[in-house]
């Protein structure tokens, strides 16, 4: 079996430097709420914000990546989300804040489904194993970036959030000079014969259906628990902003470890099989979390949390794929782009809910998602290739 071609690890760098801009707002609401007195609603409408235009055109953009080659969307995408990050990182206007968060979810709808689709095409059969390559960058960026958007909001100082923009614009600079070759690398694993296979291949559009139940589910879990893990961590169990931070970002370390174990156990027993287990840990996993009352068996339960959240990541986005076999650049504007993001546009309505009855009342919604996508898992068959 071939190694995996190593433009996977570019793609790989770019869906890292997307994804640290877009986990450093979600980290710095403490921060907003602290210093700009904003309320539990007003915060999430940031998140919201963000996902707003990226939940409306990642699939526009994978439907026209289907039909026509965007390669140059890869590079553009880490550079919108890393100037946006240095304009919050400059003011102190609530508007301007939620415009820059717009341009930030713009950002992510350019990259996403042409970086997943390029990557895709690269992987031949070990798509498991490279999906997860692929998404593991994205995980490392949610975990290095709150962390990085704590240290600058809270040492160096708010302006210091300009070293997103400057690490993005290096990145895209970098990805952009290689991206002809990478262009000539996915074309050279696609032969003509694989893509006149692909358009012969049926869209199973029911089975499409019931794994976009699995993706809401899974985005409301992911969205809710980036947007409000470090609120709950100062709000609910007294930690310090720094600690509500470190611990968004020790989810997402071992969110970056179990994405990949994800793909590798997936390839070896199937999609479906991870897909269900995540999602029945899930429930167990959330309720505990979300009643925990210290910040000691709040931090053990991450690790559950952890699995549940990352380990269908993968798996999701290739079923998707498998399941449009003839649109996968849409499936994966769809399950790449969505399972990160859908769940902003309810972020807000769960922030309005913790102001009227408490932040740990609003997030039971966790497990019952939880519970939802389990059900749904259930009703998903193994695509044949």
């Amino acid at each position: 079996m071939k190694s995996m071609d190593k433009s996977i690890y570019y793609f790989a760098l770019g869906h890292a430097c997307v994804d640290w801009a877009q986990s450093a707002i979600p980290a710095l609401l403490p921060y907003f709420i602290a210093n700009y007195g904003l309320s539990y609603q007003e915060a999430a409408s940031l998140v919201f914000a963000n996902v707003l235009l990226s939940s409306v055109l990642q699939p526009l953009f994978g439907y026209y990546s289907d039909k026509i080659s965007l390669p140059w969307f890869i590079p553009l995408g880490p550079l919108f989300c890393g100037l946006s990050i240095t304009i919050i990182g400059f003011s102190s206007s609530y508007w301007t804040i939620f415009a820059a968060a717009m341009v930030c979810g713009l950002g992510s709808a350019l990259f996403h489904p042409e970086a997943a689709l390029f990557a895709g095409r690269i992987t031949g059969a070990r798509k498991g194993q490279a999906m997860s390559t692929f998404s593991v960058g994205g995980n490392a960026g949610f975990a290095v970036g709150p962390i990085v958007a704590g240290f600058c909001a809270y040492t160096l100082g708010i302006h210091s959030l300009a070293l997103f923009g400057v690490v993005n614009a290096a990145a895209a600079f970098a990805i952009a000079r290689l991206l002809p070759r990478m262009t000539k690398s996915a074309e050279a694993s696609s032969p003509q014969a694989s893509r006149e296979s692909s358009r012969q291949r049926k869209n199973d559009w029911v089975s499409f259906g019931r794994l976009s139940v699995t993706i809401f589910a899974r985005s409301l879990g992911f969205t809710l628990s980036n947007t409000f893990i470090p609120i709950f961590w100062v709000s609910i169990l007294g930690a310090t902003p720094k600690q509500g931070t470190m611990a968004l970002s020790l989810l997402f370390t071992m969110g970056a470890l179990f994405t990949y174990c994800g793909g590798l156990l997936a390839d070896r027993v199937g999609f479906v099989p991870v897909l269900r287990g995540a999602f029945v840990l899930m429930v167990p996993a959330m309720f505990f979390l979300v009643n925990s009352e210290t910040v000691l068996f709040a931090s053990f339960l991450l690790v559950p949390a952890a699995i549940a959240l990352f380990l269908p990541y993968s798996p999701v986005v290739v079923l998707g794929q498998k399941y449009l076999g003839k649109n996968a650049g849409f499936a994966s504007g769809v399950t790449l782009g969505l399972t990160t993001t859908i769940g902003g546009v309810f972020a807000p309505v769960v922030g309005w809910a913790a102001d009227r009855w408490g932040l740990a009342a609003a997030l039971q919604i966790l497990w019952i998602v939880g519970a939802l996508g389990a059900a749904a898992s259930f009703t998903l068959k193994e695509p044949k290739e």
